[in-house]
């Protein structure tokens, strides 16, 4: 009987060791493990959009294959970070390694450079002018978001704006006449639509992109610019009637690391980082393109919707009211004047992106 208790009694004292040795090496592997990842980050996406966000998985992914483990991306989608807003000064202050920001003016003083109405028009001329590291809009943009704190290392493209509403299909800058449309902070945008419905009665209301698809709803506003993308993915060709495809301007977010960290890695883990974001970026293009091409074969089915195609006469009226010149030379030329003083970059940069639309355009005529 004591035998036997002494055998039990022993055999439990075997089964305790033998726990707290797994315990003791688990929690060893665990440590190494995290040890790995000498770089923890942070990336918020404060807005909700799946098609970017599985780019923007791939590149956390890619970085942390390119660096051996050594740096380990945590992405946060749907802004469980926080709004755009509060994301990005987090991102400015450091709590947050990594985001993507629309640049506007109130954030990034340079920012409007980003997305100047009537400039990149199409797919081949974004990846041209955004491209790292020579694009005209990249070199232009990495001076802006330096300029905050910031160091951009890919882009984020979604496509061209068209104008949605929900009086009257838009085929002259006349149609505008006494439309409630919605605007942002983005002022080129606001310019821009100012100069084209000028003199119509349109009126200008400023609304938080959130809130759009309730305001469009309820009649708060009559329309706004749109692209295809957000006509699908956000649901607004349930609520507008007519959309135009004016193609007047780009969508362009931008993925940015704070700079002062960005400026603290070592080298191979920068180029790590940047032939990760190339290769991420180059897969969003072809989805967001991929995507394009549906949504339109979608929305041209849709019975609400109402969607005018431009010639290219009709379009230049729309870009000649703009009046995109006097739009440049009061938005743009004094943040570039005093950037890069001396050197006219205001005449450099309209240039360089007229030559893009140029060579774009002739590689595909017949």
């Amino acid at each position: 009987m004591r035998e036997g208790k002494r055998s039990f009694q022993k055999g439990l004292t075997v089964f305790f060791v033998m726990l707290f040795a797994l315990c003791f090496i688990a929690t060893v592997h665990v440590g190494t493990a995290s040890a790995k990842a000498e770089y923890q980050w942070k990336f918020a996406q404060p807005w909700s959009r799946p098609l970017s966000n599985t780019s923007y998985r791939i590149f956390c992914d890619l970085v942390k294959k390119y660096t051996n483990g050594r740096m380990e991306i945590k992405f946060y989608p749907d802004g469980l970070l926080g709004t755009h807003d509060e994301s990005f000064h987090a991102v400015q202050d450091g709590s947050i390694e990594i985001g993507v920001f629309s640049p506007y003016v109130t954030l990034v003083p340079g920012g409007m450079l980003n997305w100047m109405p009537w400039t990149i028009s199409d797919w081949d001329e974004a990846k041209i002018a955004y491209s790292a590291p020579d694009g005209i809009l990249y070199k232009v943009m990495q001076k802006a978001w330096n300029e905050v704190g910031g160091q951009m290392i890919f882009v984020a493209a979604q496509g061209a704006y068209g104008i949605a509403n929900n009086v009257r299909p838009l085929r002259k800058p006349e149609d505008f006449k006494n439309l409630k449309m919605r605007v942002s902070a983005s002022l080129g945008f606001v310019r821009a639509l100012e100069n084209m419905g000028k003199g119509s009665g349109m009126t200008l209301e400023t609304i938080p992109w959130a809130d759009l698809y309730n305001a469009l709803s309820r009649g708060v506003v009559d329309g706004c610019w749109d692209m295809w993308v957000s006509l699908v993915d956000e649901r607004h060709y349930e609520v507008v009637k007519y959309y135009t495809d004016l193609d007047f301007s780009w969508d362009c977010n931008n993925v940015i690391v704070n700079k002062a960290k960005w400026d603290a890695l070592p080298p191979d883990i920068k180029t790590a980082i940047q032939r990760a974001a190339k290769e991420a970026e180059t897969h969003l293009y072809r989805a967001q393109e991929t995507a394009e091409r549906d949504y339109k074969a979608k929305l041209a089915k849709e019975p609400g919707l109402q969607i005018t195609k431009l010639t290219p006469q009709e379009r230049e009226a729309f870009r000649k009211k703009a009046n995109m010149p006097a739009v440049w030379n009061e938005l743009c030329k004094p943040w570039l004047e005093k950037t890069y003083p001396g050197q006219n970059m205001t005449g450099k940069v309209q240039a360089e992106l007229e030559k893009i639309h140029k060579d774009v355009l002739a590689k595909k005529k017949p």
